[in-house]
């Protein structure tokens, strides 16, 4: 019988975006109601397709293979699936063992989460993915528990597509609701189990929700693309830092601030300490903005971030930052409660200004599930 899998799109509320460095060790982030889904079931060979959303006259892409195809080739097309597919093969024998012994699979994806918009849309084919074959071949759930998924789902697009990535896209969409997530002792990114799993605290039962803002600029950008400018520059500075000694080099200063804006914000969140709050994601876009510049963006965190940013805050929002690398994908405010539409006009104005087609502006809300499996 079918199963069918659904997972959440997250945001980076603070500490962001160097969850690919370790250097801040934490960020607050939250699962949003955007989901992306799967269906899973019987097939001769594998069956990988993806197809648009409220679009039933689109094609869906779609490539077939044998299991003995397997590592399955990378061509641009469905990428991601097959790095799913490839990392778990290459990790669990049982996986190896069941495919062999029960046959192959159809796997057919969808998404509601906008291409390249910093809600972390890549990394949920992957562990949609995962999870489905989890659930498909009935793997143990101690082995490929939901910590492993996270793992492999990072492991899947740092050494099967070369993506430089950290583990907040990779975690929060399986657990859900809002946590504050603590990356230390993962800054060179070993194999899995030879450096911590990622810890993550759930803040949701203490928080009824955030008044959050944000607007998809629609302009696309590569997130490995910021990241493989950044985590190099970071490590050849903190490296050499702790051979020397002495004076914090500045990216470790800029991951050290973005670090401390995340623990103080987690104090000020559980306080209901809305402005202190917003003061921190102020405080963490400053550092954002700078760390850019240094690592060679022209822009920082890209013009109309910054644009749309000032806006925010000069339209009465307690505080405003990209989600996600910077340099298009998307920014959120944080609204005075009950004030939210006078963002959400001031934004949509600028969206007119500044010719911004593909913008859409939207109220997130915490999803408090993460990962969803039901079987027909």
């Amino acid at each position: 019988m079918p199963i069918n899998l659904s997972v959440p799109a997250r945001i980076n509320i603070l500490g962001n975006p160097s969850d690919a460095n370790e250097g801040d060790f934490a960020t607050i982030s939250a699962a949003v109601n955007l989901r992306a889904g799967a269906t899973i079931e019987s097939a001769d060979g594998i069956v990988i397709e993806t197809s648009e959303r409220g679009d039933s006259d689109a094609e869906p892409l779609r490539a077939e293979f044998t299991v003995g195809d397997i590592p399955l080739p990378y061509d641009g097309q469905l990428d991601l699936i097959k790095a799913a597919i490839n990392r778990l093969h290459d990790f669990s024998s049982e996986f190896r063992r069941a495919l062999a012994a029960r046959g192959g699979f159809r796997i057919s994806t969808w998404t509601d989460v906008p291409r390249s918009s910093g809600l972390g849309g890549s990394s949920l084919f992957i562990i949609m993915t995962l999870a489905a074959l989890r659930e498909f071949y009935e793997l143990d759930r101690r082995v490929h528990n939901d910590y492993v998924i996270g793992e492999l789902t990072q492991r899947a697009e740092s050494l099967e597509l070369g993506i430089t990535c950290g583990f907040a896209d990779r975690y929060v969409p399986v657990f859900g609701g809002i946590a504050y997530l603590d990356y230390r002792g993962k800054l060179y990114h070993k194999d899995i189990f030879d450096e911590p799993l990622v810890t993550y605290e759930r803040l949701d039962q203490w928080v009824d929700g955030l008044p959050l803002v944000m607007v998809s600029t629609g302009i696309e950008r590569d997130s490995g693309d910021v990241h493989g400018r950044m985590r190099p520059k970071y490590i050849e500075e903190h490296d050499e830092w702790v051979k020397r000694g002495g004076v914090m080099p500045p990216m470790v200063q800029f991951m050290h601030g973005a670090w401390e804006t995340a623990w103080r914000g987690k104090a000020a969140l559980l306080l209901g300490d809305w402005k202190t709050f917003g003061d921190q994601m102020n405080e963490n876009h400053r550092l954002v903005d700078e760390m850019m510049t240094y690592c060679g963006f022209t822009d920082g965190a890209g013009q109309i971030n910054n644009i749309l940013i000032e806006t925010a805050l000069r339209n009465g929002a307690l505080g405003a930052k990209l989600t996600g690398a910077g340099g298009g994908g998307s920014v959120f405010a944080l609204a005075h409660p009950g004030d939210e539409n006078k963002v959400v006009d001031a934004w949509e104005d600028s969206i007119i200004q500044n010719g911004l087609a593909a913008a859409k502006v939207f109220l997130p809300k915490i999803s408090r599930e993460g990962l969803i499996v039901q079987r027909d």
